[in-house]
């Protein structure tokens, strides 16, 4: 009852604590047959890893994706992937003055509650160390997606934000700078921004936007499992996320009909795209595009009141190596639940259409 499972065909179980001895997963569902690119998969967990930039924590882990099953001479067997991520350089110490204490906006005071034990090491399960796995998955699931294209970018941080459209930028640029923002100058604003707020020890919110082109029509399910809901899900599992939108999102509320209607072309696809790909919770083979929201991290180096399990107020100052702002690492976090999301409906269409 633990929820450590995503997805229906194409389905995904991690196991691991950010403090423990590794991190895993097992995939099932994966089709038989796929010749898998290793290097790829650990590019995309590099570009999620600790410690790659200056504006991120600075926790050392390689972040080496082991797989154990599922896999043979570089083609998918059909059977389960197993695999597993080492820990390699945790430093559980600074961690134990939190032991009989709750971080404010973090999940310890909860799991406490509902377990009656916690592993407060990192935050153990629920830390985003976790999601190391997801971009495992996620990495088989875009080149078992050959033709879909996912994109993610940094499109805010605070409130520095991007005002331009995703068609306006050129998202092949999101990998040039630490930040990944596709607009260069935004991107060197945003990163003295961030070295500003870690300087005060405070930490800062941002918005990441991404773009899944190359959908065929018909993906998703009518009633309760429609494609912008599942991806909606997909998104608010990410630690730290505050928000999910797509197409018009909230700012279509401000609209008329006659302005948010996407009329036809005779080939079906639309003239505008406020629907946002997706119309009636199935793709209609337009670009999907949404943003997700994610706030500031918790863990703050600076002083603060917070209790402890008894109910006692007390003095706490975040220790240990934490991100300021964790929007750039979570790009691929981003792209990975996408590919899931698309990767479970894709196959879900294949067993309906036998």
């Amino acid at each position: 009852m633990a929820g450590n499972s995503f997805g229906k065909l194409f389905k995904l179980t991690t196991y691991g604590e950010s403090h423990g001895p590794a991190l895993g997963g097992v995939i099932d569902g994966c089709p038989a047959g796929i010749t898998l690119d290793l290097e790829a998969i650990q590019q995309e967990l590099d570009r999620r890893k600790p410690g790659q930039s200056s504006i991120v924590t600075q926790r050392k882990e390689p972040d080496t994706v082991t797989f154990h099953s599922g896999i043979f001479e570089g083609i998918t067997t059909g059977m389960s992937i197993g695999f597993v991520i080492e820990n390699t350089n945790q430093k559980s110490h600074d961690y134990s003055h939190i032991k009989d204490s709750y971080r404010p906006s973090h999940a310890d005071y909860v799991y406490d509650k509902k377990y009656g034990v916690r592993d407060y090491r990192g935050g153990g399960r629920s830390s985003a160390r976790e999601t190391a796995c997801r971009v495992v998955a996620g990495a088989i699931a875009r080149q078992m997606l050959k033709d879909v294209q996912i994109k993610a970018y940094v499109s805010a941080v605070g409130t520095m934000k991007l005002n331009r459209p995703y068609q306006e930028l050129d998202l092949n640029n999101t990998e040039t700078n630490i930040v990944r923002c596709p607009d260069s100058d935004m991107a060197s604003k945003m990163e003295t921004y961030i070295k500003e707020v870690r300087a005060k020890g405070d930490t800062v919110g941002g918005i990441v936007s991404c773009v899944i082109k190359h959908v065929p029509v018909g993906l998703g399910e009518p009633v309760f499992d429609k494609l912008h809901a599942e991806l909606g899900k997909a998104m608010l599992s990410i630690n730290a996320v505050k928000g999910f939108e797509y197409g018009s999102g909230f700012a279509g509320s401000t609209m008329y009909g006659s302005q948010h209607n996407d009329a036809f072309n005779a080939d079906g696809t639309t003239r505008t795209n406020f629907s946002g790909g997706i119309q009636g919770g199935i793709s209609n083979g337009m670009d999907i595009y949404f943003n997700v929201a994610f706030k500031p991290v918790a863990t703050l180096i600076q002083k603060y009141e917070t209790i402890d399990k008894d109910g006692n107020y007390v003095e706490m100052q975040g220790k240990g190596r934490h991100d300021p702002c964790v929007v750039p690492r979570a790009v691929p976090i981003v792209e990975a639940m996408a590919a899931l999301v698309i990767a479970d409906f894709w196959l879900q269409n294949k067993v309906a259409n036998l």
